[in-house]
C-alpha cells in the first residue's frame, strides 16, 4: 500500500473514533436523561394513569428526545456505512472502519432498545419508530455482515 493512502486511511479511523466518542457521550448524557424519568417505574410497562402529570410530561419529553436522537443517528450511521462502502481503502482497512461502527451500533442498540421496553402500557403505535428501528437493523446487519464477510456467514 502507498503511504498517502495509509495516511489517509489513519485520519479516517482516528476521525471515526473520535467523532464515535462524542457520539456515545451525547448518547449516554440522554440515556441518563431518559433513566431518571422512568426511575418511578418498579415494572414494565408501566401505567401512565397512576403518574402524576408532571411526572408522565417528563417521561414524554425524555423519551421524545431519546425517539429523535434515534432516527437521527440511525440516518446518519447509514450514511457513514455507504461512506466507508464507497472509499478506496483496503479490505481489512474497511473492515476496521466497520469494526469500530459495529461496537457503537451495538452499544446504541442497548440504549435505543428503552423506547420499546420501557414503556406505558397504553402507547400508540408509532410508525416512524418502526420504520427507524427497521432501518437501524439494516445499518447493523450491513456492518456486521462487513465485519465477517460472506464466507464468515456462510460458515455458521
Amino acid at each position: 500500500m502507498t503511504e498517502p493512502a495509509s495516511t489517509a486511511f489513519e485520519r479516517a479511523r482516528t476521525g471515526l473514533w473520535t467523532s464515535l466518542q462524542k457520539h456515545l457521550g451525547l448518547l449516554y448524557q440522554i440515556e441518563a436523561a431518559f433513566a431518571k424519568s422512568v426511575a418511578f417505574a418498579d415494572a414494565f410497562p408501566f401505567s401512565a394513569a397512576a403518574l402524576e402529570a408532571e411526572q408522565l410530561a417528563e417521561y414524554q419529553r425524555q423519551r421524545a428526545v431519546l425517539r429523535d436522537l434515534f432516527t437521527d443517528e440511525t440516518a446518519q450511521l447509514d450514511t457513514l456505512g455507504k461512506a466507508i462502502r464507497t472509499k478506496s481503502y483496503a479490505e481489512d482497512e474497511k473492515k476496521q472502519l466497520y469494526l469500530l461502527l459495529l461496537g457503537y451500533l451495538d452499544i446504541a442498540a442497548t440504549v435505543f432498545e428503552r423506547l420499546t421496553t420501557q414503556v406505558p402500557s397504553q402507547l400508540p403505535p408509532d410508525e416512524e419508530l418502526a420504520d427507524t428501528r427497521a432501518r437501524f437493523e439494516r445499518v447493523r446487519s450491513f456492518a456486521r455482515l462487513n465485519v465477517k464477510g460472506l464466507a464468515g456467514l456462510l460458515a455458521r
